[in-house]
């Protein structure tokens, strides 16, 4: 049986030249980056190229990227940092209904520490409202956390609007941007973010590495208190390793980043296609237009989503119903409800996403397997 994985964006395999990156650092290089000898050295001047690297990804300068172990750490350390840091200004944030577990769990955190929590609505293609946006801001309000791009629909948000209101307005912008990094242009700068969550696996790094760029000025209480690292603003030995692999997935992404959006946008579209063509009742969601390239969220009528992906993944295919870091619930994804899609479709909902080495062969096996599960699902 061919074995097709079409859920990168859960996770991606770890690229070739990523791998033989990280590996002298398991073996010859193994010094702590702290340490003043010739060992420590070695592999400080290696962390330092990858700071560069990634921060030539973000469009930021390399004394704005703060390292940590994952794109969850980085969102709750955007978070609770502002929220410390800022605590004597207000204790306002807002965020959306459709925040990765992360954000919405970070807030819910605060708020049970007495923290206000804005949680805007979205529109039917999973878009807050700029309007609404703009009315929830107080005097108070010491914080905006919204992403980049949604990772069950891949809907982009209105980034640069956003970033241009907070700096305005005189709030903190903190963008959670896993997902689109390494997919699409992310300028920090250019756009104007003041806080922006990273995370390497989702571009051919290893799992356990992930940054957070804060720009020159933002105010942040560091999450963990320890030594020196980081410019004092993230404690702990840091993963070398991990690192130098996550700074030469950054400079393989941004080599191949346009042509392989386009190759992406051309296999998404093709699947979208076929499905369409081949299946009746089902619909896409997310914006038509303002997404990922390599995101398709396709809701099937009468058809539960558990028992789609069960029969998928007997066949090979796999695909899931949503964030990776909520799997294993039997509750309906919270990013389609609060699009207030139809309870029919909402229930059948799944997520493709490609990758590098996803291929028309894989999307046409694909559209081989699919109809034929869908209809005995649907008799059932």
């Amino acid at each position: 049986m061919e074995l097709i994985y079409m859920d990168y964006n859960a996770t991606t395999p770890v690229k070739p030249a990523v791998l033989e990156a990280l590996l002298p650092f398991y073996r010859q290089q193994f010094g702590n980056p702290s340490s003043i000898h010739w060992a420590g050295r070695q592999v400080r001047g290696a962390v330092d190229e990858a700071r560069e690297r990634v921060a030539a990804l973000a469009g930021c300068e390399p004394v704005e990227v703060v390292f940590t172990s994952c794109g969850t750490e980085a969102d709750n350390m955007a978070i609770k940092g502002t929220a410390a840091a800022r605590r004597g200004e207000g204790n306002h944030i807002i965020t959306s209904r459709v925040e990765h577990p992360a954000v919405l769990n970070t807030c819910l955190a605060l708020e049970q520490l007495g923290y206000d929590i804005t949680r805007l609505e979205v529109d039917r293609h999973g878009r807050p409202d700029l309007d609404a946006l703009t009315a929830a801001i107080t005097d108070s309000t010491i914080l905006i956390s919204l992403m980049f791009a949604n990772n069950e629909t891949g809907t982009l948000f209105p980034v640069r609007e956003i970033a241009a209101l907070a700096a305005e307005r005189r709030v903190c912008f903190h963008c959670d941007a896993v997902q689109a990094f390494g997919k699409v242009p992310v300028d920090v700068r250019g756009i104007g973010i003041g806080l922006t969550s990273i995370s390497g696996h989702k571009l051919g790094a290893p799992k356990g590495v992930g940054a957070l760029v804060v720009r020159t000025g933002t105010k942040l209480h560091p999450l963990l208190n320890g030594g020196s690292q980081e410019r004092n603003r993230r404690a702990g030995t840091e993963n070398v390793a991990g690192i130098v692999a996550f700074g030469k997935a950054c400079e393989l992404a941004g080599a191949e980043l346009a042509g392989e959006a386009k190759r992406m946008a051309t296999l998404r579209d093709r699947l979208e296609r076929g499905i369409g063509e081949r299946i009746p009742h089902t619909q896409v969601n997310g914006h038509p237009t303002e997404r990922l390239p390599n995101t398709t969220n396709i809701s099937f009528r009468d058809v539960a989503a558990d028992s789609l992906l069960l029969n998928l993944d007997m066949a090979g295919v796999a695909v899931s119903s949503g964030s990776a870091c909520a799997s294993g619930t039997l509750k309906p994804s919270h990013v389609l409800a609060a699009m207030n899609l139809e309870s029919a479709y909402a229930k059948g909902s799944v997520r493709f996403s490609l990758g590098a080495e996803s291929t028309e062969e894989d999307v046409e096996q694909v559209l081989a397997l699919l109809p034929p599960i869908v209809e005995r699902l649907r008799n059932l």
